[in-house]
């Protein structure tokens, strides 16, 4: 099994304490928080935070053939007196990342700005959770530092709690997001824990005692109690039955619209040189890297990472009748192209002509709104394409319009195996002076909500309801499907399925750009048609098979 494989499968297991913590803190949490620790003066629309435990002891588990285990802790953060509440924003990629703490009291709201370069992208507050780990001895064998994300796995307090958050159900990694919005309810406890799958705490089976506490910048900032909870952590080994070489089990994992896929014979399935069809570590959401791992996805008790399986959407019982037509004033989508990242030179993948060279890359199209993307498609008896609708809708939600919309194809090919929507996107390579296309990407799409690209934007839904592949595009066997593209969020594509990454391999070096183009031949129904192109800066080099690519900072993003 190589390297590559194991990381793979590293992301199968979690650790045990996620199955059961958020529904702990519920229980525990609703005698622990009021009146505990430091007392603090309750000013009206003033969170109060606390951090607690959920349990006084966690197992971890540590399986055969991974580096590690990972800190799932079951620490949280308590909420009282009022919402805690961000808004996180960037003006442009040239801009700095601003955030604010939102103060809602009655029908009052202000914002105060966090300290300057305190957060520097979206995925929440830096260094929050402070973590030291000593062993049987007490000698300290681990020490981390770690994120906190307001709209991680969270439970309420108390019965008289609000029911359900209305606050998003995580925070964005996309390198490219330009806003968000964290927060946890009133009443509601937020896990306190990141953690980082590509970076496993090399932790023997035993005995071990963790204290964690938030880091003192935040107890100043937010006003939080100095309380450092102790937890007893016990690692087991766990032997997965097939001596590492994932003997009868049968494994399948789909990620940003390709997958990967293991056999039962030592997970035979061919990777480039860093795997072909993988995204970087690091370079997508674990929601996208994730995504097709049944058994452990879902916003179920302990796990809230967005990629939810949920139910296909349901289309309109029957094509639509009368005249086509759009009202001149209903609202519509405004598609935007995201700039490429993730790039980089692969030597192909299944179905890939070998030997050849390719350039391979990750890219988004997002809707800014002020209305979703609705497409429908219903199939002709015996076909294999659907005639696709977009469907348009009232400020009340009552749909106004339809226009035909090209079509809809089933994709056999295994890592799609869905109904793809032929008019959504396209990419194209261009020349140094962007006269010239010298390569050509064009695909279709299955649409699914997998990134929050901005949730400040008007009318954004911060829960989208289709956010995984799983269910959004429909079956062989559908008669018909429904793919929507809310407004807020983000379609991301992994262009390292066969067919999709560039063919460079007699393409001399130089510089190059990777051109996103949304909505390419007009015949979906936008507010704006003039923001849906996106390019980034490529520099090629090296010898046929032994390419290299060079990804310069795109203003002050540096993702390459």
């Amino acid at each position: 099994m190589t390297s590559q494989q194991h990381r793979n499968r590293s992301r199968w297991k979690r650790p045990a304490l996620a199955a059961g913590a958020a529904l702990t803190v519920v229980v525990t949490g609703a005698g622990a928080a009021p009146g505990a620790g430091a007392a603090q003066a309750a000013t009206p629309g003033k969170p109060k935070l606390k951090l607690i435990a959920a349990s006084n002891s966690v197992t971890l588990d540590r399986w055969q053939g991974e580096p590690g285990v990972y800190l799932d802790l079951g620490t949280y953060v308590t909420v009282d007196n009022a919402p805690l509440e961000f808004k996180v924003t960037r003006k442009s990629y040239k801009d700095p990342v601003v955030a604010k703490q939102v103060f809602r009291h009655g029908g009052t709201t202000t914002t105060k700005a966090l300290p300057a370069g305190l957060v520097k992208d979206f995925s929440g507050l830096p260094g929050f959770l402070e973590v030291s780990v000593k062993d049987a001895n007490g000698t300290e064998v681990a020490k981390s530092k770690g994120n906190f994300c307001p709209n991680n796995a969270s439970g309420r307090l108390r019965p008289e709690a609000p029911a359900t958050s209305h606050y998003p159900e995580s925070c964005p990694t996309n390198p490219f997001t330009l806003g968000s919005v964290w927060g946890v309810e009133k009443g509601w406890a937020s896990n306190s824990s990141t953690v980082d799958y590509d970076k496993p705490v090399d932790l023997p089976a035993g005995e071990y005692t963790a204290k964690v506490s938030v880091a003192k910048k935040y107890r100043d900032l937010f006003g939080i109690p100095n309380d450092s909870p102790t937890i007893k952590v016990t690692v087991r080994q766990i032997s997965d039955g097939g001596g590492g070489g994932g003997q009868g089990m049968t494994a399948h994992r789909s990620g940003a619209h390709g997958s990967a896929h293991g056999s039962a014979q030592g997970m035979a399935h061919h990777y480039g040189p860093r795997g072909a069809d993988e995204p970087t570590p690091g370079a997508l959401s674990h929601a996208l890297e994730d995504r097709g791992l049944a058994h452990h996805l879902g916003d179920g008790p302990g796990h809230t990472d967005g990629s939810r399986i949920a139910a296909a959407l349901r289309p309109n019982s029957t094509r639509p009748t009368g005249r086509a037509g759009v009202p001149a004033d209903v609202p519509k989508p405004d598609l935007r192209s995201l700039p490429a990242w993730d790039i980089a030179i692969t030597d192909g993948e299944d179905g890939d002509v070998p030997g050849k060279d390719y350039l391979a890359f990750s890219a988004n199209v997002w809707n800014a709104g002020p209305a979703p993307l609705v497409v429908d498609g219903f199939r002709k008896p015996g076909g294999d394409l659907m005639d696709a609708y977009q469907y348009f809708y009232d400020a009340k939600g009552k749909q106004v319009g339809y226009t035909p919309t090209g079509t809809m194809e089933w994709d056999p090919r295994i890592g799609h195996e869905h109904w793809h929507f032929t008019d959504f996107a396209s990419y194209r390579l261009l020349s140094e002076d962007k006269t010239r296309e010298v390569r050509s990407g064009k695909e279709a799409f299955c649409l699914a909500n997998t990134d929050a690209v901005d949730y400040t934007v008007k009318n954004a839904n911060w829960k989208p309801y289709n956010t995984d592949l799983s269910t959004a595009c429909g079956e062989q066997n559908s008669i018909s499907v429904r793919e929507v593209l809310d407004v807020g969020s983000g379609d991301t594509y992994t262009q390292y399925r066969p067919g999709q990454s560039f063919d460079i391999t007699d393409l001399p070096n130089g510089t190059y750009y990777i051109q996103v183009i949304a909505n390419p031949e007009k015949r979906l129904q936008e507010t704006n048609l003039k923001n849906n192109v996106a390019l980034r800066k490529v520099i090629l080099s090296g010898e046929p098979g032994k390419r290299t690519v060079k990804v310069p900072p795109h203003d002050l993003i540096n993702a390459p």
